[in-house]
């Protein structure tokens, strides 16, 4: 379904790198519990430092990686994470891989902002995250299936993403460089045509939307990742699954969000983002609420298969909702790094939530919040980028014309200025009104000598 020529491969390498940790999370942090000498709160925490490490590096980058460019942070973040996580994979003792996970998280958190700021400046934001999505998902299940028949140590994962860092490196040549001075990837010019400037110099535009959208995003990711960082516990201790059997599950899980990504690559635009993010966050509400809950292998199965085949749906027009706010890339990159940031949260509150009221409570409780995030994220996909714009929506910032090229066919939202840019000085000009026509001046239609055409002269 994707044109070979359309999509940037490294970005997507890059994409994948970034986003492995977090969806290998509930094996990293279960393997963090039964193989090393701690508790499962403690467990968590270990995961939140990770991810939380990788959210700060995102919030470090935001405004400085067009003036960076893409291959040097890309190469240092992958070195990180290469480091990190090889070392707490090849060590037991605690502190020593809590460091390497922290080390870890912050190169998978350079290597996501740099794929996120990148994607944002690509004619089609949405289609390279899909491909994004469809890369990690793909990967997360392959490891799923694998890892439990290669032993219980809690190195696997982390080499598991170690290796996938190590995998991306060859491919980061391919990435454009930056000079000091201009936008990196664009020559003299930045992804909106800009030159000579840096980030820090232009101010961000739709700036409520972005904030609005940051925060929600946050919450959204902290519901999400507090289920998805105890889903193992869940499947082990109260649905009754073996280990093999739960990596099985949470393969053909990861299986059905790469059904949930090529359809929501295949669908596009077409909806706008507004239903694709309220209603689906209104769905995973539910889902989460049947995990929770599942006592049984089958209640379980339902519940993580239907979750995540609309999360990477919902996830992938969040990502490309985040773009068109600016093509720089800076509200791509805030607001991953927001989700990071509630991901990295997730861990730590799903096992604090569960150890004080159940599981079933805590799916409950999840649900109600996200039930309550639906409407303020629907809100900004409908002011930003949920619709078309029509004559009227530009006003003297390149007219009705250029609006309706964008309605008809389908250019990406941040190529047309929307409601809300600055608007450009107008200009009045005086023009001399036309003279008056005079009747006799016009005869009837026909063959006329030249000396007798109205208006015409000898000079």
């Amino acid at each position: 379904m994707f044109a070979p020529r359309s999509i940037p491969w490294p970005l997507v390498a890059l994409f994948t790198a970034g986003y492995l940790p977090p969806y290998l999370l509930p094996t990293t942090v279960g393997r963090l519990d039964t193989s090393l000498p701690l508790s499962t709160t403690q467990a968590g925490a270990v995961g939140s430092a990770l991810l939380l490490s990788s959210a700060t590096a995102g919030f470090l980058l935001a405004s400085r990686i067009q003036r960076l460019g893409a291959r040097t942070p890309a190469r240092f973040g992958l070195a990180l994470a290469v480091l990190g996580y090889g070392a707490a994979a090849l060590t037991t003792a605690v502190p020593a891989v809590v460091a390497g996970a922290v080390v870890g998280g912050f190169g998978s958190g350079t290597a996501m902002t740099v794929a996120a700021a990148r994607i944002a400046a690509e004619r089609d934001p949405h289609r390279a995250s899909t491909a994004g999505l469809l890369s990690v998902s793909a990967l997360a299940g392959a490891v799923y299936l694998t890892v439990p028949h290669l032993g219980r140590a809690h190195g696997l994962p982390l080499a598991a993403i170690a290796l996938t860092a190590l995998a991306v490196w060859p491919l980061t040549g391919r990435l454009p460089g930056g000079t000091a001075g201009s936008p990196a990837g664009h020559g003299t010019g930045g992804p909106d045509g800009r030159t000579g400037s840096d980030d820090t110099t232009v101010p961000l535009p739709h700036r409520r939307s972005g904030l609005v959208l940051a925060v929600t995003v946050l919450c959204w990711s902290l519901a999400q990742n507090s289920l998805w960082g105890v889903s193992g516990r869940i499947g082990l201790t109260q649905a009754g699954l073996g280990d093999a059997a739960l990596g099985a599950v949470f393969a053909v899980a990861l299986g059905a969000g790469l059904v949930g990504v090529l359809v929501a690559g295949a669908l596009g635009p077409r909806l706008g983002r507004a239903m694709p993010v309220g209603a689906g966050t209104v769905l995973i509400a539910g889902c989460i609420a049947v995990s929770a809950s599942a006592t049984t292998p089958a209640a379980f199965a339902t519940g993580e298969i239907a979750w995540n085949t609309v999360y990477p749906v919902v996830l992938s027009y969040l990502i490309g909702l985040a773009a068109s706010l600016d093509p720089r890339g800076r509200w791509a990159v805030l607001v991953g790094s927001a989700s990071s940031l509630g991901t990295s949260a997730g861990p730590l509150t799903g096992s604090v939530l569960s150890a004080q009221a159940g599981y079933p409570v805590m799916g409950l409780v999840l649900g109600a919040g996200l039930l309550l995030l639906a409407a303020p994220m629907t809100a900004v996909a409908l002011h930003t980028g949920g619709r078309p714009l029509l004559p009227g929506a530009i006003r003297r910032r390149g007219g009705t014309p250029a609006a309706l090229v964008a309605a008809a066919t389908g250019t990406p939202s941040g190529a047309v200025p929307e409601v809300g840019a600055v608007e450009q000085p107008v200009v009045e000009i005086d023009v001399e009104a036309p003279a008056v026509a005079v009747q006799g001046a016009y005869g009837t239609a026909g063959p006329r000598q030249a000396a007798a055409t109205p208006g015409s002269g000898t000079g």
